[in-house]
């Protein structure tokens, strides 16, 4: 890395949030948001007959702690905790169903397992949790629903993807997060290469067809030579897809990240360095870079997406295709819709009584206002094409907060009176996000008094 580069990465590595949403979680205004509420936001979403949607399940178990896991989790061997909570996931499908007839009439895009660990469920509790609602949910015409997991090599086998298989899953994503023997036992994730490699090439036989590698930069003691390790054990399994993750620190918020100090992270420009030796492996093997943190094979929907200006991103991430909708079940689980986020129960004793009880759980959320829905495009714009047009009253504003990034070549503003684009560079795309800041007007009309988000690079 250059001086130059080094310079611009201490400069700008702030904290700064993902945007996975807008306004971001910290900045809901959760006050006066009822379930009920709730519901008619759901109503009047799917009341829209060009409505599609996507469907997000959240498995929260998993056997042993990741310390660098910022997820919400519950750490369990008992396999007995399956029964009850598949019997909680579709009580809630059959309350919203209930609640919210319009859903078994909309183009459902895709369906997406995450967790916690979703492969924690036996082969026949996954078909048993995905049956009823499949069954239940139209797909789009002329093209295949998407229906995409996570999965940990370390629990999973290849009964785990024949089940999946039969209910229609191509494509799989594996939490990989380093190769390195040592990195591994520092994050309690002890995970031979053969293990990765074994499920890549079964998920392969099965007729999946996107494999994806979950990649982190950043974790306790991963230097140069441990990175180029991972990235010729990652090249040679090529998988379709890579996000590559900036480990996020924040002990503040997820205590087990205490259990190794600030002392073994590679930070700032360190840490950047990382990224790059990664990024330029991949570029020079046929991948292409996608939004920000993530890569894909020219072969692959992720790409083709990105070459179409379809890409989408949400709570799940870069996406193939655009929703209007994202309906979350289980505990913790996140949805939107065009004027509404939403957040279930998160203490799943809680989340799994209220669905004994028969009653939707609402922890937090937020309705948009009007000024929320516009930024919110902007920032998804940004961070989908790395360019979006901004209105005449906004140029001279954008002009001097990004004034220091115009000046370093990382944006730039061009246009005319009728039309203006504000456009992250090529050499600005490590700073994505702190271009996003620019129309995240909650954050600027109120900075977080609190540590609150991890750092931008």
């Amino acid at each position: 890395m250059s001086t130059v580069a080094r310079d611009l990465v201490e400069k700008y590595d702030v904290p700064a949030p993902r945007y996975t949403s807008y306004p971001t979680v910290p900045y809901w205004e959760s006050a006066g948001l009822t379930t009920e509420i709730w519901t008619e936001e759901l109503k009047r979403a799917f009341s829209v007959p060009t409505a599609r949607w996507s469907l997000y399940l959240h498995i929260p178990f998993c056997e042993t702690l990741c310390t660098f896991c910022g997820c919400n989790t519950s750490i369990t061997k008992n396999h007995n905790r399956e029964d009850p909570y598949i019997a909680a996931v579709h009580r809630e499908w059959e309350l919203y169903l209930k609640a919210v007839p319009g859903i078994q009439d909309r183009v459902l895009e895709e369906i997406h397992l995450g967790g916690g660990t979703p492969t924690f469920l036996s082969p026949d509790n996954l078909k048993k949790l995905l049956a009823p609602i499949l069954a239940a949910v139209k797909g789009p015409e002329g093209q295949v629903m998407e229906r995409s997991i996570e999965v940990d090599p370390r629990r999973t086998n290849r009964e785990h993807l024949k089940a999946l298989r039969e209910v229609g899953f191509t494509r799989v994503s594996m939490g990989v997060q380093d190769f390195t023997p040592e990195v591994q036992k520092l994050v309690n994730r002890i995970q031979p290469v053969e293990m990765t490699e074994n499920l890549t090439r079964e998920a392969r036989e099965l007729g999946f067809h996107s494999v994806n590698f979950d990649l982190i930069y950043g974790l306790p003691k991963q230097n140069p030579e441990s990175m180029r390790l991972s990235m010729e054990q990652t090249l040679r399994l090529r998988p379709d897809r890579i996000a590559l993750y900036s480990y996020a620190h924040v002990p503040w918020m997820k205590a087990v990240q205490r259990l190794f100090t600030e002392s073994d992270l590679p930070a700032g420009a360190d840490k950047r360095i990382l990224y790059e030796i990664a990024r330029t492996a991949l570029l020079e093997n046929g991948y292409a870079e996608i939004g920000m943190d993530h890569f894909a094979l020219k072969t692959d929907s992720l790409f083709r997406a990105s070459e179409s200006s379809n890409l989408h991103r949400n709570f799940m991430g870069y996406t193939s295709r655009r929703t209007d909708i994202l309906l979350g079940l289980g505990v913790s689980s996140i949805s939107e819709t065009p004027g509404c986020f939403h957040q279930n129960e998160k203490a799943l004793p809680a989340y799994e009584k209220m669905m004994e009880a028969g009653k939707l759980t609402t922890h937090r959320g937020h309705l948009l206002t009007t000024e929320d829905r516009k930024n919110r495009e902007e920032i998804l714009e940004l961070m989908t094409k790395l360019s979006v047009e901004i209105l005449p009253d906004e140029v001279a504003d954008a002009q001097d907060f990004l004034a220091e990034m115009i000046a370093d070549g990382l944006v730039e503003i061009r246009g005319s009176e009728k039309s203006t684009r504000l456009s992250v560079t090529e050499k600005g795309r490590p700073f994505l996000r702190n271009a996003c800041l620019f129309f995240d007007r909650r954050l600027r009309a109120k900075a977080p008094q609190t540590r609150i988000f991890s750092k931008s690079i």
